[in-house]
């Protein structure tokens, strides 16, 4: 028996010997300003390993996802000898990308944001870059971070950030008091991939909070100035499937992010922060493409009216306002579809229809408060994207969000990149 196995195993093990194929080089067409030795570094499909297609196909997505690359395309030649010669044509992104992004402050008054980012630092997709915000008053950050800065699979992100903004908080759920709220941050993380699918960032940040009251009725329970120095933890889950085609995108993401803030003291005590981001994507005919995002939030801090979660035009309802709302739970559901009107070489022109709902949970109030009509809102509306294929995230976006309501509001929302 035991002879018959090892004959076995032994013709079982030429037969794959004789049939395999192996890859005896690996070739990119196309780079410009991309390091081929990067590409290399980053991919499963190795020169003189076994020449897997789910493998090389797997490569292909994962070159479609890194910020220097629009698209990317494989093709396979068989030598003789029945080895593998595999060449990647590659279409690359231009990703030195500047940002406008023009509102109207809490307050009422113009408000900008300008930044400037490289996508592709050093030809090896490092992120390098930083943005000046003026919303009554003066902010600044700056971002570093490599993503496949010691392997494949780890990489490191820094940033600091200076964020002075002008702040309605609501005492009682209605009383509007203007604080200017002055945040200073150093955060530090580290980004794991455990597969193609499914990373992960675990960091930490020094941070300092700082309210100072401005205008509006003040509440004589809360002091006119409040500080608190911390330090938090930040873990973020992210699972990613998505088939990318220039502006197409199908498939699944789902992305789930905790802080923990320590240091707190009375009104600005502790806090655990729970988010999640689910979104489903799916081709519509040729040139149509449906997204929805599920959005849910948690703060553990029910007690302070410096609560974290907000309704805005930028985050969750477009036409809803700037900062009309605070919570301490949020649910938001955004579904929009988005067809190609017109394409003709590096522009594509888009119509966008969407439906924005949010609802959430006010301080000091159960869960059940997020069902109540007042804390409903619904927006429905029209946009158009203008899309430059080459550049990445280059995506102008202009929508029109109609409120439903007695209290609703409409409104225009511009921004850059898609709006999730």
């Amino acid at each position: 028996m035991d002879k018959r196995f090892c004959l076995t195993w032994i013709f079982f093990m030429i037969m794959i010997c004789a049939f395999s194929q192996n890859i005896t080089s690996v070739e990119f067409k196309g780079l410009k300003r991309t390091r081929s030795s990067f590409l290399e570094r980053i991919l499963k499909a190795q020169v003189n390993a076994a020449a897997d297609s789910s493998i090389i196909a797997l490569d292909v997505e994962r070159l479609n996802r890194l910020p220097g690359i629009a698209k990317a395309t494989v093709s396979q030649t068989k030598k003789n000898n029945g080895d593998i010669n595999v060449t990647y044509t590659i279409d690359e992104n231009f990703t030195i990308i500047p940002g406008l992004r023009v509102s109207t402050a809490a307050n009422g008054d113009f408000a900008f944001r300008i930044s400037l980012f490289e996508f592709n630092a050093l030809g090896a997709n490092h992120l390098i870059g930083g943005y000046y915000q003026n919303e009554v008053f003066s902010s600044y950050g700056a971002f570093i971070e490599s993503r496949y800065l010691f392997s494949n699979k780890a990489g490191l992100g820094v940033n600091f950030q200076n964020n002075n903004t002008f702040e309605p908080i609501y005492f009682d759920n209605q009383t509007e008091t203007n604080y200017r709220y002055l945040n200073q941050l150093f955060e530090s993380y580290l980004m794991y991939e455990f597969d193609f699918r499914n990373r992960a960032e675990l960091g930490f940040s020094i941070a300092s909070d700082d309210y100072t009251y401005e205008d509006g009725e003040l509440n004589t329970s809360i002091p006119s100035e409040l500080d608190a120095d911390r330090i938090n933890f930040r873990t973020q889950y992210e699972y990613i499937n998505l088939d990318i085609d220039y502006q197409y995108v199908s498939g699944w993401r789902s992305q789930t992010d905790i802080q923990v803030l320590t240091g707190g003291n009375q009104i600005l005590a502790d806090n655990l922060i729970i988010n999640n981001d689910l979104e489903y994507l799916t081709r519509v005919g040729t040139k149509g493409n449906w997204a929805s995002r599920l959005r849910l939030g948690y703060a553990s801090n029910n007690d302070s009216p410096f609560a974290p979660f907000i309704v805005d035009n930028q985050v969750n309802i477009r036409g809803g306002g700037n900062v009309v709302a605070r919570g301490t739970a949020t649910a938001t559901i955004n579904t929009e579809y988005r067809h190609t009107l017109y394409e003709k070489g590096w522009f594509v022109l888009q119509g966008n229809s969407f439906l924005d709902l949010n609802t959430q949970r006010q301080v000091n109030e159960r869960f059940d408060s997020s069902f109540n009509s007042d804390n409903i809102r619904v927006s429905p509306g029209l946009g158009v994207r203008f899309i430059h294929k080459r550049i990445f995230n280059a995506v102008f976006r202009l929508d029109y969000g109609i409120g439903i309501g007695a209290d609703a509001s409409n409104g225009l929302v511009f921004g850059i990149g898609q709006y999730f």
